[in-house]
């Protein structure tokens, strides 16, 4: 077992990055003059910025220590939830993000609110914020207080919690999301390259690939699985992997807020491309595959969720191990900054400027501060409950599965179909929660076989998209102003093919998403 001991020089190299990390975030604060500053970063992110927090904020240390798990477990199988994404942001940088920022919104509920009614925003805006707090920002503190676990076995899980909670959202409640955007982007770098010093060190401690074989089932070395496969079966790649993808990368407020504060279009598009590009190029090889080769050091493990921490301190020299830590506390801070900031905006514009328009917005950015703090500490409250669950990515996975379904659905049907309307949206939701409800109660009892959390989740989206075309065919059709702007049409098309046909052909953002599919493939045929 390593020496999980933490020299002087480790200290002082993290608390410099804590040091750095809130003082940026205090100034950020100084800067921030209305709502509009510090839930969208005055609309004027670059593409850059705007790629690199996405990935920093998803790839947080509950992905990293639950892939790098995943990996010790079942091989390369997990990376379809990553290669999946890429697919995602391009349908959601084509088809949803030109109608988010051309409505100008400030939510994701906001925009079901344009396209339907006030019920839909209601419903999407507070199961949001209880996902973003019960399952992101928990699971990510969860991880997070892991680590500090190995470090100070005699501290309690939930004392760990509170304090990484409250570390993380000091610059958070002050800076709002450019605080979030800026640091996001020095923590992917450092995130980055210690995922990528680890994988390195570890391939070097175990002297051959060979070895890594040697102990590991051939099917492991493969990222598509048979369709009786536990873990994720094929045809789970087309329902529920892509469900889930596709609500966390295109509706949900904790990510795509950052789209919505992007300079313009293109810069948002673009952005989104990036993040898809390092989505696909970065976690297989240096977050999967240090687990999988961790098999090879660590025969034993009980908990799988400790292979990364366990690698970080077996291998890592004084003054490495202190800016690897930074990285991997980094990208805990980088998930729970951006849930917090995404929850605090729903809460505050969703519900509170609803309920007092007359709220000036001033108010509303110190009411979202105070927001802030309240799911700071709810957050940690819940998070040891995870401990219950064998793996952190199973937690986060099968979570949403039961979730998110029917918001899939109304966000999907909404804009592709112009005959969906209010009543044919509120049915979804209704039948998508009974049919969960049902699942949760039912499944793997003596009624009902245990299923797949990727078939379930498939299997709520098509009930909740059944009530949808029924309820909308049997009532009136949506009036005109809930239809013109709010789906997508070819004139939409055909009109921006003019204008990114003057741009250079390396900023066609088409031609990127190709690239980028072509990439994807040479991976996906290399690890078939």
């Amino acid at each position: 077992m390593p020496d999980f001991t933490i020299s002087i020089i480790d200290w002082i190299i993290l608390l410099l990055y804590f040091v750095f990390i809130i003082w940026r975030g205090i100034g950020y604060a100084k800067k921030h003059e209305n709502a509009e500053d510090y839930f969208l970063a005055s609309r004027s992110l670059t593409w850059p910025l705007i790629g690199l927090s996405l990935y920093a904020s998803n790839i947080s240390s509950s992905s990293l220590i639950g892939m790098a798990a995943s990996g010790y477990e079942t091989g390369y199988s997990v990376f379809s939830y990553e290669w999946m994404s890429a697919v995602v942001l391009i349908i959601f940088a084509i088809f949803f993000l030109p109608f988010y920022l051309r409505s100008k919104i400030y939510t994701l509920p906001e925009f079901l609110e344009y396209r339907f009614d006030s019920r839909s925003r209601y419903y999407f805006s507070a199961l949001t914020v209880l996902t973003n707090i019960g399952v992101d920002t928990a699971a990510t503190l969860y991880a997070g207080a892991l680590v500090v676990r190995l470090l100070f076995p005699s501290v309690e899980l939930w004392q760990s919690i509170l304090i990484l909670a409250i570390l993380s959202g000091l610059y958070t409640i002050a800076g709002g999301l450019k605080a979030v955007v800026y640091t996001d982007a020095i923590q992917a770098v450092l995130l980055i390259f210690g995922s990528v010093l680890i994988t390195i060190l570890t391939f070097v401690k175990i002297g051959s690939w060979e070895a890594v074989k040697a102990v590991t089932p051939a099917q492991h070395f493969r990222i598509i699985q048979p369709h009786n496969d536990a873990f994720l079966p094929w045809p789970g790649l087309f329902s529920g992997v892509f469900l889930l993808g596709f609500y966390f990368w295109a509706t949900n407020q904790f990510i795509v807020q950052r789209a919505l504060g992007a300079k313009n279009l293109r810069h948002g598009q673009w952005g989104a491309l990036f993040a898809g590009f390092l989505k696909v190029s970065t976690p297989l090889f240096i977050m999967i595959v240090p687990g999988l080769m961790a098999r090879v050091l660590y025969p034993d493990i009980e908990n799988t969720n400790y292979v990364y921490p366990m690698l970080m301190f077996d291998l890592l020299p004084k003054g490495l191990l202190g800016l690897v830590l930074a990285g991997l506390i980094a990208a805990m801070m980088s998930s729970i900054d951006s849930a917090l900031n995404s929850a605090s905006t729903l809460v505050t514009m969703d519900f509170f400027k609803k309920l007092r328009p007359q709220t000036t917005s001033v108010q509303l950015m110190w009411i979202g501060r105070a927001v802030t703090f309240v799911f700071m500490i709810a957050a940690a409250a819940w998070a040891p409950q995870i401990d219950k669950f064998p793996t952190i990515w199973q937690y986060l996975q099968s979570a949403l599965s039961y979730i998110v379904p029917p918001i899939v659905a109304l966000f999907f049907i909404g804009v592709f179909w112009k005959r969906a309307n209010a009543n044919g949206a509120l049915a979804g939701i209704a039948i998508g929660i009974v049919s969960a409800a049902f699942f949760l109660g039912f499944s793997d009892s003596k009624w009902m076989p245990a299923i797949h959390f990727l078939y379930v989740a498939a299997i709520i989206f098509g009930m909740s998209s059944l009530a949808v075309f029924a309820i909308s065919l049997l009532t009136a059709p949506p009036p005109e102003n809930k239809v013109r702007n709010f789906t997508w049409q070819r004139k939409i098309y055909d009109r921006e093919t003019i204008e990114i046909n003057k741009l250079p052909v390396t900023w066609n953002y088409r031609y990127l998403s190709v690239l980028l599919i072509a990439f994807l493939a040479l991976i996906l045929l290399l690890f078939w």
